[in-house]
């Protein structure tokens, strides 16, 4: 039984993506949590919609959902619609994990961002699940900054996360190239745990090309140091 929490350092970066391949990749039963939708009315499809989509996982759980695309804590606000209890979203999960291998928790924006008036994060969540991280992240400018930051925080308790790029052009530009070094240097041993390429969401292919983008810990073939080699200027 293991939960893993896919978070990045901000919105935009790749998470549901991400969590599709990590779910397409898995052994034995999965389930996927997306504790907070927002920015979906009822009845759309959701985050999740899209990780069923891709993965072929249908044992998916959303515990609240709010229709304006803001942080959690504003968008129940805003909605007059209830906000998500910490004490809740930990005892769910938690069952879920009792039930399956593996539970994958998408989280919404940052590793900071508040679910409710009282500030917790999936940051909290993460550490009262005990669950290890996976932090999403871009590959151009400015990602440096906020991924060393992110990363930061998770030291603070001594969590260490996997570190994935969730879109990877096809023709990355000299920062990006660049920047393959120092994301790596952040990543335990020194190795990114994946990289996604741009567009993954609508290849045919999906799960043959999540193996190739993710490390051989998460049920991939992707080869970091060749990857390293190749990119780098």
């Amino acid at each position: 039984m293991t939960v893993l929490v896919v978070t990045g350092t901000g919105t935009d970066v790749g998470k549901t993506v991400a969590t599709a391949a990590l779910a397409a990749c898995a052994t034995g039963s999965v389930a996927v949590v997306k504790p907070v939708q927002t920015g979906v009315a009822p009845g759309e499809p959701g985050d999740l919609a899209e990780v069923t989509r891709l993965s072929g996982v249908a044992d998916v759980h959303e515990f609240r959902r709010y229709p304006d695309p803001l942080s959690p804590h504003h968008a129940a606000i805003v909605s007059g619609l209830p906000e998500l209890d910490q004490g809740e979203a930990v005892m769910r999960i938690a069952d879920l994990d009792n039930q399956h291998d593996l539970v994958i928790v998408e989280g919404a924006g940052g590793l900071l961002v508040p679910f409710d008036k009282k500030g917790w994060t999936i940051y909290d969540l993460g550490l009262e699940l005990g669950a290890n991280f996976v932090l999403v992240t871009s590959p151009g400018l400015g990602t440096i900054n906020h991924t060393a930051l992110t990363v930061g925080a998770l030291h603070e308790s001594a969590t260490i996360p996997d570190i994935l790029i969730g879109s990877w052009p096809a023709q990355p530009d000299l920062a990006m190239r660049c920047n393959i070094v120092d994301l790596g240097w952040m990543a335990p041993k020194s190795a990114l745990a994946g990289v996604l390429p741009a567009g993954m969401a609508t290849m045919r292919d999906f799960r043959q090309q999540a193996r190739a983008a993710l490390a051989p810990k998460f049920g991939g073939n992707f080869d970091w140091l060749a990857f390293r080699a190749a990119a780098r200027p």
